[in-house]
């Protein structure tokens, strides 16, 4: 497992802890050998890990639509920095280069960045691990959903399974490490 895929906030949220653990993910990443690709930004979360990885004397790979360059505030001093035209192309340069996918606390973006890949592995598209880093918490409201999701019918109990969760970062990149996800048969 070379290249780790982090979707997370543009924004710091509101306690420092977010801004830590992201800092503390990109230092764990190091350590592991790991590189990181992430959406390209200098700002919140986002910047956060990334600048942590090139600290540590890692490679960053930022992707960054055009239309995000000045919003999100793309970052300058990225080891790489694709600009692309759309959020798709986006999605799928990171996913291209990843060989697993962390979310980390973030917005509607970082939902709907990670349940695509999380989809994909579902679908049998990719078999790569898919893991939430639960700071604070952050994520147990998925997870209850998942258990409802579970209870009415609409997913199977096996694809929760497939989901890498931990609070802690270095725990959660160890399980990475060793996954070893399976097709699971829908029908």
């Amino acid at each position: 497992m070379k290249t780790i895929a982090v979707y997370c906030g543009s924004s710091k949220g509101i306690d420092p802890m977010y801004m830590e653990e992201a800092e503390k993910l990109g230092k764990v990443l190091v350590d592991n050998g790991m590189d990181l690709v992430y959406g390209g930004a200098e700002v919140g979360c986002m910047g956060a890990v990334a600048d942590a990885v090139l600290n540590a004397g890692g490679k960053v790979i930022g992707v960054i639509p055009e239309k995000l360059k000045n919003v999100e505030i793309a970052h300058q001093q990225l080891s790489e920095l694709h600009v692309v035209s759309t959020m798709h192309e986006r999605k799928a340069v990171m996913a291209e280069y990843a060989d697993g996918f962390i979310a980390l606390p973030g917005g509607t973006g970082t939902l709907e960045e990670w349940f695509e890949v999380f989809t994909w592995a579902q679908l049998g598209y990719h078999n790569k691990p898919c893991a939430l880093l639960n700071i604070n918490d952050y994520y147990s409201p998925i997870i209850s959903l998942f258990d409802h999701m579970i209870e009415q019918g609409f997913v199977k109990e096996e694809y929760k399974d497939l989901i890498v969760i931990d609070r802690d970062s270095k725990e959660l990149v160890n399980k990475l490490k060793t996954y070893e996800g399976a097709y699971i048969h829908k029908w």
